[in-house]
């Protein structure tokens, strides 16, 4: 008898198998994932039970196979989580989350699995030369092999570094640690959310917004009337709505009002996350500490291409080192600005951007502001698929017949250019309050291997970008049409997969490198020969002026320093945390205050926490792994300068990337990717010249 549940009858009524949507309701979820989870134990028990010698097929493939149902629907509630969630699909998390922690834990510290796994290990891999990459990357038997060791390897790793090594009160504690820290990264999430909508500023008074440019005035005139306000203006937290008061706003006190609120959300307030910091910390601590690590930095490098603190730590040190002299010299340019304009005699956190635009406007001549009516976001969307469509050959076309969660959501097919289908793209570009801030790529069926066989990816992105109102098409600010080129990087990584095991397909690379595909393709969007292609303004379909890119090319580097030293303090503050004893952290404000005191440019502001909201650290997978950004970040300096070598679209380099990088996911090591793709290891210094930093 067929079940009631959407959720647990796997639609197949599309030829791409399209996830029904709109048939979900919040009380399907709950049930959906106890039935999965049971079906899913009962794929394990027959594993355990299984009489045969241990076999890379009946082992190591069926841990990769197990659970696609209870997958298929967690995937489900945790994209719609974090992208289209009220507060009762919201509480389900807190009992979602631990059962699956719990199921998760019972596998990797299973003594019987773990012995199946190892005894494969043994045979195949112990001792065994890794495999090289082929020559011939079309020899698909040398690829499959090198993936099966490559699977059997990170399996085997993934049990030990999941404690399957503990005894067996340890490995209760470890399951305790990891039910309960499920438990805490969507409390921190939902307080940064809660503490984003709560604040709103309305303004009535003309004067109050002065300066603020006409599109993003009539945005928030849109945002008031929507909200139920008889006149004036609304401003919110979203990024679109706040930028433009900060870059703009002539009136220096609505400056700070909405600085002081952006940087204290989550902290001293309704929605304080300073406990869940530490609940949190302490977790990670006693969990590396059970591991047999030093702390919970040394067990998240020791899975990471830069492989220990002591490295990763060191590289941001050396851009620390010659970032930091050059960010204050350009802070004491535009210090020197604010006083001669306005007689500041200190310049503010809220003055910040305030006053660098002044800068950027008597050095370059131009606003940023003034490149909106290139950027309509669907003349942004076209322009990302004309380039990259030059540069992989790929198709994309929009699809209507395909349901969606919102109706926000767009959806897209992806074909390669021999006509293969490669993939389903949802895009969901702007901002709502039932969704989290920032802009993500994420997925809800992973390239590979299932059950059926060989599938192609179902990914999203998601952002919060200018909205449309009812008199203006949604307007772009280079940064946000930088954001769409970024996370559609990353979903080239998914559709440009070709692994054969979900597990080590696309993203699923050590999370140092993974931001590689991603912050390559922002590159594209500073070329003449790419803007060209589709840089029309919305009205008139004239193309972006030449001599106006030619200023935006002038600035890129404007404040290089700055924007380096922003990074780092991130990532060594993430780094903070990590490697400190968190028994010894009483005062959470006084712990980062500390931390990122030599990073500071300008005076502290009261009231204002980072950690509270800092949720790439506590809520998302980045935890003593913001420097990641970085990371991949001199990489792909050192990638892009190939392409500007020998040309933006030329083809060789653009298929050896596709076919080295992007193709091959985790299937090998990412140090052999990158030298495969690029001839020889990373330039160290290429990030540094690139922002102009060293010569």
């Amino acid at each position: 008898m067929e079940n009631t549940n959407p959720l647990l009858n796997r639609k197949n009524d599309h030829r791409l198998k399209a996830i029904p949507f709109p048939e979900f309701k919040t009380e399907h979820f709950l049930p959906a994932i106890q039935e999965a989870l049971k079906d899913a134990k009962a794929e394990i028990e027959t594993l355990k039970n299984n009489p045969e010698a241990p076999t890379f097929e009946n082992t190591i493939l069926e841990l990769e196979l197990n659970g696609e149902l209870l997958d298929y629907v967690a995937n489900i509630y945790f994209n719609l989580l974090s992208a289209e969630s009220d507060d009762a699909f919201k509480a389900l998390a807190q009992q979602i989350s631990p059962m699956l922690a719990e199921f998760g834990s019972s596998i990797s510290t299973d003594p019987v699995i773990f012995q199946r796994v190892k005894a494969v290990y043994d045979q195949e891999v112990a001792g065994t030369p890794k495999p090289q990459i082929p020559k011939d990357l079309n020899d698909k038997a040398a690829l499959k092999k090198a993936e099966r060791y490559r699977l059997i390897e990170r399996t085997y790793n993934s049990f030990i570094r999941g404690g399957a090594m503990l005894n067996e009160d340890d490995k209760k504690r470890l399951t305790e640690i990891q039910m309960e820290a499920s438990q805490l990264s969507p409390k921190f999430s939902d307080n940064v959310l809660a503490a984003t909508n709560k604040w709103e500023l309305h303004i009535t008074d003309p004067k109050d917004v002065e300066g603020i440019p006409e599109n993003s005035l009539k945005a928030a005139a849109y945002l008031a009337k929507k909200k139920g306000k008889d006149s004036g203006w609304l401003f919110n937290l979203q990024p679109s709505s706040l930028t433009p008061v900060l870059t703009y706003c002539k009136n220096r006190e609505i400056r700070k009002q909405i600085q002081q609120a952006y940087s204290s959300r989550a902290f001293r307030d309704d929605f304080d996350n300073q406990e869940n910091i530490k609940k949190i910390l302490k977790l990670r601590a006693e969990k590396a500490k059970l591991l047999g690590y030093k702390n919970h930095a040394d067990y998240v490098l020791a899975d990471r291409m830069a492989a220990s603190f002591e490295t990763a730590s060191d590289f941001l040190e050396k851009i620390y080192g010659i970032a930091y002299p050059a960010a204050q010299k350009e802070v004491e340019a535009v210090k020197t600005l604010a006083k001669a304009m306005d007689n500041l005699d200190e310049l503010m956190p809220w003055d910040m951007a305030y006053y660098s635009n002044k800068l950027k406007e008597q050095l370059y001549a131009y606003d940023p502001e003034e490149l909106r009516p290139w950027f309509k976001v669907e003349n942004v969307l076209e322009g990302l698929f004309t380039v990259t469509g030059k540069i992989y050959g790929i198709q994309v076309k929009q699809v209507f017949d395909v349901p969606v969660y919102h109706p926000d959501v767009t959806t897209w097919e992806v074909y390669s250019r021999t006509g293969d289908f490669l993939g389903l793209v949802y895009m969901d570009l702007f901002p709502r309050e039932t969704k989290r801030g920032g802009a993500w790529k994420t997925s809800f069926q992973g390239q590979g291997l299932h059950r059926d066989g060989v599938r192609r990816p179902h990914v999203s992105i998601v952002a919060s970008l200018t909205p449309s109102t009812d008199e203006t098409p949604s307007l772009l600010t280079l940064n946000e049409a930088r954001t769409i080129f970024h996370e559609f990087g990353h979903a080239l990584h998914s559709l440009l997969a070709q692994g054969y095991y979900k597990g080590l397909s696309g993203t699923s690379v050590l999370w140092d490198f993974v931001e590689l595909p991603s912050q390559i393709m922002e590159n594209w969007l500073l070329e003449e020969e790419a803007l060209n292609l589709f840089a029309r303004h919305y009205q008139t379909g004239e193309p972006l002026p030449k001599e106006l890119l030619d200023k935006v090319i002038a600035a890129k580097n404007f404040q290089a320093g700055v924007a380096n030293i922003n990074q780092l303090r991130y990532g060594m503050l993430d780094f903070s945390w990590h490697i400190a004893d968190p028994e010894s952290i009483d005062d959470v404000n006084a712990f980062e205050n500390n931390a990122i005191e030599r990073f500071r440019l300008l005076p502290p502001l009261d009231g204002s926490n980072i950690s509270c909201a800092f949720a790439h650290i506590f809520a998302g997978g980045y935890s003593a792994g913001y420097y990641s950004y970085k990371w991949a970040e001199a990489l792909e300096a050192d990638a892009w300068s190939l392409f500007t070598e020998k040309g933006i679209f030329n083809q060789e380099v653009a298929v050896a990337f596709e076919k080295y990088i992007l193709a091959r996911g985790n299937s090998f090591h990412p140090m052999d990717l990158f030298i495969a793709f690029r001839g020889r290891k990373p330039d160290p210094d290429a990030l540094l010249k690139r922002d102009g930093l060293i010569g």
